[in-house]
């Protein structure tokens, strides 16, 4: 589990609660109905109104995302190298064709696609728009998913004004009662501080986590990329290791068996 974005919840939750505490105010305030709906049904109309059905329908996957831990990403760039590694070593000692049986064995379907791109001897140039072209494919769908969330980040707030309006012109019926009028008042911006909570601390970080994720995935794919080309190209197994290394940090360096490579 992606323990930050859990904490990051629990310490939002924290700073709000606290801030209540400080200043001695109830609790049952936040038992607002119609605050809690104006924000939570009325961002679900804003997200339905500005995009299509087809590009919402991986909503529930996005969350399992933003709340899964990607901490095997070091893993998988050892896991990269290694394999591109092995499949240098057959190329440099028994030729390109020879990786044929072992690309179909590939279950990452972008290297897959790759190897088999070599295998068939495409050309540099033709390899390089084809990769190219599909990373950009997939960064642009993972932007289109985080921009869900920060444009819920981007309504909320402006929802929990008009809850707000709503609590006023309620208020406004109880003027003869100064008691009950200031009651409705501070009820009204329950809305408020619902909308900004669920736009700065939920919906804009989520967005950006999903955009840092994309970031690291990124960065495999490039290593494969970059992997793969120097395959065509006959690199030698060690050289190509001392590259692809290149995009590791210092911290991931410390995971490869051999620090030799390094060198």
């Amino acid at each position: 589990m992606e323990l930050t974005s859990l904490a990051g919840i629990i310490v939002g939750l924290i700073a709000v609660i606290g801030a209540m505490i400080f200043k001695h105010i109830s609790f049952s305030v936040f038992l607002n109905p119609a605050a809690i709906f104006v924000i939570l049904i009325g961002s679900v109309a804003c997200i339905l109104n500005a995009f299509p059905g087809k590009d919402l329908k991986n909503l529930g996957k996005l969350f399992k995302i933003i709340f899964t831990s990607d901490s095997s990403s070091a893993n998988r760039k050892i896991e990269i190298i290694n394999t591109l590694e092995e499949f240098a070593t057959i190329a440099h000692q028994e030729g390109i064709l020879a990786l044929e049986e072992k690309t179909e064995e590939l279950t990452d379907q972008f290297m897959k696609k790759a190897m088999q791109m070599t295998v068939d001897g495409a050309e540099y140039e033709y390899m390089t728009e084809a990769l190219g072209t599909e990373m950009q494919e997939i960064e642009e769908r993972h932007n289109l998913n985080a921009s869900i969330f920060s444009q819920a980040g981007t309504y909320a707030p402006t929802l929990g004004v008009l809850g707000a309006v709503f609590g006023l012109i309620a208020a406004m019926g109880s003027i003869d009662d100064t008691a009950a009028m200031a009651e409705a008042i501070a009820a009204a911006f329950i809305a408020t501080i619902l909308g900004i909570f669920t736009g700065y601390v939920l919906w804009n970080p989520f967005a950006n986590k999903l955009r840092m994720k994309n970031k690291h995935e990124m960065i495999e794919k490039r290593m494969i990329v970059e992997g793969v080309m120097e395959i065509s190209k006959g690199v030698s197994p060690t050289l190509l290791k001392n590259k692809l290394i290149s995009f590791l940090s210092e911290t991931e360096k410390q995971l490869l068996p051999d620090k030799g490579a390094e060198k």
